[in-house]
């Protein structure tokens, strides 16, 4: 699925194309999203884009009559063509402009979803109750800390969750908890102060450098261009269960934690109670 790294370079990708431009027509070949898609040609036809935002994992495109949200889904894509460039299967929507080029969704697996909001955007269901973004100041250790205060389920869980963060998604958060030497099923109100600072800059180092490399690729994304993302070669525990650690040598574990596959080095990350825990010493071993 794409995470926030991929959706912020599908932004940033179709922006520049986007901005300022008329919406001359809509044109939806298939409506059965994840929600059937509602009668936004109505609304959005002749309509100019004043912003191309994202939150959390929602597209929105903004203009003077309301905002058009969009989500990719798990296997969603959209890029910016020709009009004159004929609909292949899966190519569900097309937002075609003045200017002559199309946006086109394709989505095998049509999880993703396009809807519009007239209301104000903070107000909306689907977005009401995010948590801060995870590369602003909002999110911070101490607001963390508090947010995860009496919270007895896995630290990872947490970190997935969208009501305490945004868009730190599967990969990502296996990848950050490596960084920060936390096992991933280490009671999130037991994560000390100090390793949380260390986690809030991991995560948002890692998620920056994703977005950097044009996201991550495992099978279906591709960005805007139609190109993937290369974050994938610089993944160093998710996916990679049961290989050697590249910190440590030690053969990487991999668990189910709510429903996702977990990865985890247990030398690097053990639990608090584990044999290889050492006050003072979590992850140390690793990074010799």
């Amino acid at each position: 699925m794409p995470e926030l790294p991929e959706v912020e370079v599908t932004r940033r990708g179709i922006e520049p194309w986007l901005l300022g431009q008329q919406v001359s027509k809509l044109v939806v070949r298939n409506a059965s999203l994840r929600w059937p898609v509602p009668p936004l040609a109505q609304q959005i036809e002749g309509q100019v884009i004043t912003a191309v935002q994202r939150r959390a994992k929602y597209l929105l495109l903004d203009t003077l009559a309301g905002t058009a949200i969009i989500h990719l889904g798990m296997s969603g894509s959209l890029r910016i063509l020709t009009r004159n460039k004929p609909a292949e299967k899966h190519d569900h929507i097309d937002l075609q402009l003045a200017n002559g080029h199309v946006l086109r969704f394709n989505d095998p697996r049509r999880f993703g979803a396009w809807l519009w909001c007239e209301l104000p955007l903070a107000a909306h269901p689907l977005l009401a109750k995010l948590g801060p973004e995870p590369l602003t100041d909002a999110f911070n250790a101490e607001a963390l800390q508090q947010c995860l205060l009496g919270k007895t389920k896995a630290i990872k869980l947490c970190l997935m969750d969208n009501t305490i963060v945004v868009g730190v998604g599967n990969i990502y958060a296996n990848e950050a908890l490596f960084a920060a030497g936390i096992h991933p099923q280490t009671p999130a109100a037991q994560v000390p102060l100090a390793q949380l600072r260390v986690l809030v800059t991991g995560i948002k180092a890692i998620l920056a450098k994703a977005i950097e490399q044009g996201g991550t690729t495992l099978k279906d994304f591709v960005n805007a261009d139609g190109k993937p993302g290369y974050f994938a070669q610089q993944l160093l525990v998710y996916g990679r269960g049961g290989k050697p650690c590249m910190h440590c040598g030690c053969v990487l574990s991999e668990i189910r934690l709510g429903q996702r596959s977990t990865v985890f080095c247990p030398v690097c990350q053990p639990l608090a109670d584990s044999p290889a825990h050492k006050p003072g010493s979590r992850g140390k071993t690793a990074r010799k």
